[in-house]
């Protein structure tokens, strides 16, 4: 996985300065960015991090920022700073899927503790993503027949009523079952069933 990154996106080159230097002094990689725009233009989702958003800037806002990300499906944990912030912004930042809401003036700490809990969702969630899809690429290897066998087992079939299901022997299904296993990386049924759930819900 790639160093963590702290995107900074804010107009005021004053301010994404100071921060710049915060940010760093604990040092962890920044990348600042004077308008939402720059941001999407030179964004690449598979780096990881977070993002630190003004709200309110020219052209695109911070919020209208988070909309085009999530439009996008890109789910970089973002914490929003303003020096203008009300209430109603930073319940529609959070009911929106923001990590967090900062107001000017802000404790330096706080907000550095902020940022390394965001990486740390950052990771957690990237983490989580990459096991899915690599039971997804798992899922495809699978001949049809052998997934049809493998539904079977989930249910809790027999090799008997399997074969009797699918109009094949025993042992041919044995044969598929194993194939299943080997091919799932599986230890025993109990692993089968959970991975068949997880892929469901993925």
């Amino acid at each position: 996985m790639s160093e963590p990154t702290v995107f900074i996106v804010d107009d005021d080159q004053a301010v994404a300065r100071s921060l710049r230097w915060l940010i760093e002094s604990v040092r962890l990689k920044v990348e600042t960015f004077p308008s939402a725009q720059a941001f999407l233009d030179g964004y690449d989702a598979t780096n990881s991090g977070c993002l630190v958003l003004d709200v309110r800037m020219p052209g695109m806002s911070g919020l209208d920022l988070q909309e085009r990300l999530a439009a996008q499906r890109i789910h970089v944990p973002i914490i929003f700073i303003t020096g203008h912030g009300d209430v109603q912004m930073a319940v529609r930042a959070i009911q929106a899927g923001a990590f967090d809401f900062v107001e000017k003036p802000f404790n330096d700490q706080d907000l550095l503790d902020r940022i390394q809990k965001a990486i740390a969702r950052d990771a957690d969630q990237r983490g989580k993503d990459a096991q899915r899809a690599q039971l997804r690429a798992l899922f495809v290897s699978l001949t049809p027949r052998e997934r049809e066998v493998l539904d079977l087992v989930v249910e809790g079939m027999s090799n008997k009523a399997i074969a009797n299901s699918l109009g094949l022997s025993a042992k041919t299904v044995e044969v598929h079952r194993a194939k299943v296993m080997d091919k799932m990386h599986a230890r025993s049924i109990s692993d089968l069933v959970k991975m068949a759930m997880q892929n469901h819900m993925a």
